[in-house]
C-alpha cells in the first residue's frame, strides 16, 4: 500500500492542463491522496461491502438534495448536487468505469432523442422522451475501449487495497 507520503508526491506530481477539472480526475486525486480504492479497470468484482458503502453514500447525498429542494435553499441544492456527483465519480473509480467516457457516450445517446422534426418530445411533466431517431448508448462499447483508470502513471487498484 502507498503510504501517506508516497500519496502525498503523486499528488503532488498532478501536472494542471486542460482536464485538471474533470471530476473524473480529480475523484481520482481524492482516492489517491486518501489512500482510496480504485479498479484500474472496469469490473463489477467490488467487496459487496464497499459496493453497499457506494449506494449508502450516494443515497445519503441525494437526500440532502432533497430536504435543500424542499427548504428552498439553494446553496444546500448547490453543494448536494456537487456532492451527488462527486460521489457517484467516486462509485465509478470504484468500479474501474471511466464515467467521463460514460457520460460523453450517454449525452450523444441522449442528443439523438429529438423527434423527427427536430424538436423534443415531452412528457406532461417535462420529462424529455425518446424520439423515433433514438440511438441507445454503446456503454458496453465504451467500457470495452476504456483504458486503465490512473493518477498520471500511478495506478492504485482494488488488487493493491486488498493485500493491505
Amino acid at each position: 500500500m502507498n503510504t501517506t507520503g508516497q500519496r502525498r508526491s503523486i499528488v503532488q506530481r498532478l501536472p494542471a492542463g486542460p482536464n485538471a477539472t474533470s471530476p473524473s480526475r480529480m475523484v481520482l486525486e481524492f482516492h489517491a491522496a486518501f489512500g482510496l480504492p480504485w479498479s484500474e479497470k472496469p469490473s463489477s468484482d467490488v467487496n459487496p461491502s464497499l459496493g453497499a458503502l457506494r449506494v449508502a453514500l450516494l443515497g445519503e447525498e441525494v437526500e440532502e438534495f432533497a430536504e435543500a429542494t424542499a427548504n428552498h435553499d439553494l446553496v444546500g441544492i448547490a453543494d448536494a448536487l456537487a456532492d451527488i456527483v462527486y460521489v457517484a465519480y467516486g462509485a465509478a473509480a470504484t468500479y474501474g468505469i471511466d464515467l467521463d467516457a460514460v457520460l460523453s457516450e450517454v449525452h450523444r445517446a441522449n442528443m439523438s432523442k429529438l423527434g423527427p422534426d427536430g424538436r423534443p418530445i415531452l412528457r406532461a411533466d417535462g420529462k424529455v422522451m425518446k424520439g423515433e431517431n433514438y440511438l441507445q448508448p454503446d456503454v458496453a462499447r465504451v467500457l470495452e475501449s476504456q483504458g486503465p483508470l490512473e493518477v498520471h502513471g500511478q495506478p492504485y487498484g482494488l488488487s493493491e487495497r486488498a493485500a493491505q
